[in-house]
């Protein structure tokens, strides 16, 4: 029986040689890059049968046919459908050995393409941790991509935190496992698996909960493999989510483990304020999310920042300390920022010293000051370009 990363082995030779040449010929080089993507579908009909998961049990990724895809979903119903993201839609399914699965299947519109579906598939493959998500396998007939993954019953975490009534449902104790959840998978990547994995698009639609709302980090088709003895490389296509991008990405292209140190920092502040970082705070509503929480952490108000909802008093993990914690992944110096390992240590030990945050990235006070009290506006979730780099896949939420 063939599984699908022995599969991919054997025509990843001919799959990339045919993306290389459309990224450089564009559309001249079509029918050769049809050709190879028509070779994969043939050969994927007749490796693996998906009424045998047995490929589960060697950590490997299942080649479905488009029919049981069909078939697990009622045909793509929109009463199956879980929602829709960057890549595309994504259903919830049930295969014929009973499993609940999500499918999430690649729209045409979508600016994502054959890189970032081989990125997930193959980089799964060789991830295991308890708070990543497995992805089952994938499809490609009818020159579609479609991946599947294990379902995940309680949505994303960005469907409690940031609604008014569902919030609620995540008490402290709920959001510090959740943390913890995070941290975990983060440390995993960078530090404890054989490869170092930055994920570059950490956010809060990408965390999503279990039956025991345990944390799980999803879509790594953006991620990249850094070597161990690498301190950061650098790119020219621009890949992200608006607001969740550190400064040295956005402008430069560089990417290090503190790019997702600084993702983490975002996404800590949201989790105990339950506020987004499209919006603008403060007296004035003159604030982005980092300088609004800056300014009440430096004034001594840091339960103003956090959510009205939540209540540390039983916890050894204080909001107030995760609002300064949150501040040290943010700032502008990806050299300032604290790695992994530390932050893991001071959010677990309550008696370590936390140092006190410089001005966070894509500060306004900052822009203001250094250039002569002229007001910057913020970065739009648009494409744009900033020194020559372009900027795409960015997205607001």
């Amino acid at each position: 029986m063939y599984y699908a990363t022995e599969w991919l082995k054997k025509k990843e030779k001919s799959y990339w040689a045919a993306t290389k040449c459309w990224t450089y010929y564009g559309p001249s080089f079509g029918p050769a890059f049809v050709s190879a993507a028509r070779e994969l579908e043939s050969n994927s009909k007749d490796l693996i049968s998906s009424k045998d998961t047995d490929s589960n049990k060697h950590n490997t990724p299942q080649i479905f046919t488009y029919a049981d895809i069909e078939a697990a979903t009622s045909n793509f119903s929109f009463e199956n459908k879980l929602g829709e993201g960057g890549f595309g839609p994504v259903y919830k399914g049930t295969l014929r050995n009973g499993m609940a699965i999500a499918v999430k299947k690649l729209s045409k519109s979508s600016k994502q393409g054959f890189e970032e579906f081989n990125n997930e598939v193959s980089l799964t493959a060789k991830l295991q941790h308890v708070n990543l998500v497995k992805v089952l396998g994938f499809c490609i007939q009818r020159d579609e991509q479609i991946l599947v993954y294990e379902y995940m019953p309680n949505k994303s975490l960005d469907f409690y935190i940031f609604d008014p009534s569902k919030r609620f449902l995540l008490d402290w104790p709920k959001r510090v496992h959740i943390i913890e959840g995070v941290t975990q998978a983060l440390l995993y990547l960078q530090e404890y698996s054989r490869l170092t994995i930055i994920h570059r698009d950490l956010k809060a639609s990408n965390i999503l909960l279990d039956d025991k709302m345990n944390a799980k980090i999803s879509d790594f088709g953006m991620a990249k493999i850094f070597a161990k003895d690498e301190l950061e490389a650098n790119t020219d296509r621009i890949v992200g989510t608006f607001g969740y991008a550190p400064p040295e990405y956005v402008i430069e292209g560089i990417y290090s483990m503190k790019y997702d140190v600084y993702s983490f920092g975002i996404l800590l502040l949201q989790i105990i304020s339950g506020k987004r970082n499209a919006y603008l705070y403060g007296p004035n509503e003159g604030l982005h999310l980092l300088d609004y929480a800056y300014e009440l952490w430096k004034e001594g108000k840091e339960m103003e920042f956090v959510d009205s909802s939540l209540d540390d008093r039983f916890s050894n993990c204080k909001l107030k300390r995760c609002l300064q914690i949150g501040l040290l992944c943010v700032q502008e110096n990806a050299n300032d920022r604290p790695s992994m390992l530390e932050i893991s240590s001071m959010l677990r030990n309550e008696t370590m010293a936390v140092t006190a945050p410089k001005k966070p990235a894509f500060s306004k006070k900052r822009n203001q000051e250094s250039q002569e009290n002229r007001p910057t506006p913020l970065p739009q979730p648009e494409i744009i370009s900033v020194n020559n780099v372009s900027l795409t896949q960015l997205e607001g939420r």
